[in-house]
């Protein structure tokens, strides 16, 4: 029988650890896959490679860079996923569950590529204007800009996804520049090795990005300074350790924690047994009750229902739950696997038995629990077991203990008002599901569950065809929950990215700010030159280059011809006395009319670099514009973000954004947007 090999830290950029310390055993039947390390890695060495090596390594790239690499990283790693499926099966993990932890973790590497590629300019600075005028005659503005923090990030994660637990949290770090150390949870860590490994083979890490810690952290906290990170992810006890430490305090170290919660949810008042989102409400509590043996910091640990139908979710639930087929994952029929270790076994059965002091039983082992499969006798199996909170106001019981495993307390309500006081009860959580078909249910619930809970899920029949459930937390949006839930903020799209920038307020004269932003400021020094701006190329362009263009009057019959084009006959254009008796006392023409003119004023009609006008962003009609007003515009470069993109047809092109300016003949502003184009490169 082969030896267990020992699992390694990777540090500086060599991998650290000969010796075998602590055995990792397998949830399925105990045998031992691996040992963790006994060699002390030395964190200064860590520190000190991660803020020379990793700094300068992704300071030597910019926003849109970085993030074609994580293109690239979850490229390479969808192609050797089947490696890390056959891994993650000693977890105790179902295809499913690992499907979570594997594609999940991959999909988020490839969702924040798109975030980088689409939302971050080129560079390594991120202007949050517009700027804001700070005086009267335009000389002086100030504004916000994000840029790396120059320091590193420590992530702390836990053991229940030992992949997409780090690749959640290394994704936007990496795009915001930042080098990161990661500490997976020692009982788990043969998967996070194993991804690791497969990164640094990709030579697609740029040096000192990332490190990881096999085992204890020791002084690594000790040693951090205020421009780096920390980021927990576990129990909430280990939260509240952690948060405290002297040097994190000391030097204002930024903490963010994601904890298990006591998440709940609710059946709403509205809903019968025969309705459908009836059924929804029990496939939802039984999937999150076997979803990774419940391991999950989302899983449903309180189901609040109607009092009158108590029962009838009790019996539904139990019949549910009966034909959950427990064992190992690769026997066929199995959908539910093992606890992550014997250790965790143990931990879930003594919460149980605490829960069982105001609780009563309703399901578990004693109802045909035998896993399937060979050696399951020495696994870390637990039956899935629901529990009914005999007074669900009393304190103690399901709203303060947590069996990190597939368990849920059922508790009943009488009104909405007594099930949101009761979701309250958990201190502050991740996720709270609301399951209705009354609008006016969810209007009222909602806004005062917000308060208490992170993310919010409102399931009717409507949604649940393309509902991601409960338990799935999305990069899209925000993963993290007050109180008891840590208090974080994890995901989000670009909201996680400015988590580990660092913003600072700006003041200047607009010339002063645009050189600074490398974005135009309104009232900066413009550059004109003989050449229209859409003649150049993307290279040749300069931020701030600018064309100011002919005027042009708007005549009646520049009204009647884009009504009758467009089909926009509105009173205010076209009704005299209506119009006079309005605030703008006469017609006014189309916006659209204005913007379209405002085009035809600055194009440059002929073949050329520019490809097409993709988007509008921020258009605002600012003032009227009416029969015999003189319009002019103002077309200037305000941004350049090369996403390293090629023309279906193999052209080299970027994005460029230009700031348009409409003005009567006041100089009074009409209307104000930008323009997204694609222009060529030159040619090579």
């Amino acid at each position: 029988m082969s030896v267990a090999p020992t699992l390694q830290s990777f540090i500086a950029g060599r991998w650290l650890g000969q010796h075998g310390a602590q055995p990792l055993r397998s949830a399925l039947d105990g045998h031992v896959l691996a040992y963790s390390h006994e060699e002390r890695p030395d964190f200064a060495e860590a520190i000190e490679h991660a803020r020379r090596e990793g700094l300068r390594s992704l300071m030597a790239m910019d926003f849109q860079q970085r993030a074609a690499r994580l293109k690239a990283l979850a490229l390479y790693l969808a192609e050797r996923k089947e490696q890390l499926y056959a891994l993650s099966h000693h977890s105790g993990a179902t295809r499913a569950d690992s499907w979570i932890d594997i594609e999940g973790g991959n999909a988020t590497l490839f969702a924040y590529a798109g975030i980088g590629s689409r939302e971050l300019p080129s560079g390594n600075l991120l202007h949050e204007g517009p700027a804001i005028p700070l005086g009267k005659q335009g000389t002086f503005a100030g504004s916000h800009i994000l840029v790396p923090r120059a320091g590193l990030a420590v992530h702390i994660n836990a053991f229940n996804f030992p992949i997409w637990g780090m690749l959640e949290k290394f994704a936007p770090t990496f795009l915001a520049g930042m080098p990161c150390i990661v500490k997976p949870a020692t009982s788990t860590s043969y998967l996070t090795e194993a991804v690791v490994r497969l990164m640094d083979e990709s030579g697609l890490l740029p040096a000192g990005s990332l490190q990881l810690v096999v085992g204890s952290t020791g002084d690594l906290l000790d040693r951090l300074q205020g421009q780096d990170v920390v980021t927990f992810t576990g129990s909430a006890d280990t939260a509240a350790k952690l948060r405290v430490t002297p040097n994190l305090i000391r030097h204002s170290v930024p903490f963010t924690a994601e904890a298990d919660s006591l998440n709940c949810a609710i059946l709403g008042p509205d809903v019968k047994p025969d309705d459908a989102e009836f059924d929804l409400y029990i496939k939802e509590v039984v999937r999150e009750m076997t979803t990774k043996a419940g391991q999950k910091c989302t899983a449903i640990r309180r189901a609040i229902v109607p009092a009158k139908h108590l029962d009838a979710v009790a019996t539904r639930l139990r019949e549910r739950l009966s034909k959950v087929v427990v064992g190992d994952p690769s026997v066929e029929g199995v959908r539910m696997g093992a606890l992550a270790s014997h250790d965790q076994q143990r931990d879930v059965g003594e919460r149980v038995r605490s829960l069982l002091q105001s609780c009563d039983q309703l399901f578990g082992a004693s109802d045909g629990f035998e896993p399937r499969g060979e050696g399951v006798g020495e696994g870390a199996f637990f039956a899935p077991t629901l529990l009914q909170a005999r007074d669900p106001h009393a304190d103690g019981g399901a709203h303060d203990i947590e069996a990190f495993g597939p368990v849920s307390t059922l508790m009943a309500y009488h009104d909405l008002d007594e099930a949101l006081a009761l979701a309250a009860r958990g201190k502050g959580s991740l996720v709270a599901s609301l399951v209705t078909a009354d609008r006016e249910v969810a209007a009222k619930a909602i806004p005062v569950a917000a308060a208490w809970h992170g993310r919010l899920l409102i399931l009717d029949s409507e949604a649940a065809a393309e509902s991601t459930g409960h338990g799935s937390p999305l990069p899209q949006l925000k993963h993290g929950g007050p109180g008891r839930a840590g208090g974080g903020e994890e995901l989000g799209g670009l909201r996680a990215v400015k988590h580990y920038l660092q913003r600072a307020a700006v003041q200047g004269s607009p010339s002063m700010l645009m050189a600074v932003t490398g974005e135009y400021v309104r009232g900066a020094q413009v550059y004109e030159s003989e050449v229209h701006p859409f003649r150049r190329h993307f290279e040749e362009l300069r931020i701030g280059e600018s064309l100011l263009t002919h005027r042009r009057t708007v005549t009646e019959a520049d009204l009647v011809n884009f009504g009758c084009l467009s089909g926009d006959h509105f009173y205010m254009h076209f009704d005299d006395i209506a119009a006079r008796q309005s605030q703008f006392g006469k017609r006014i023409a189309h916006g659209y009319f204005v913007l379209s003119a405002a085009a035809g004023l600055f194009v440059s009609p002929g073949e050329g670099p520019v490809l097409a006008n993709y988007g509008l962003d921020t258009l605002r009609f600012i003032s009227p514009v009416g029969i015999g007003d003189t319009i002019q515009a103002r077309l200037t470069c305000k941004r350049k973000i090369d996403q390293g993109k090629s023309s279906p047809l193999g052209q080299p092109q970027g994005v460029v954004a230009w700031d348009v300016e409409v003005t009567n003949q006041l100089g009074e502003l009409v209307a104000s947007y930008d323009i997204l184009t694609l222009v060529l490169k030159r040619p090579a």
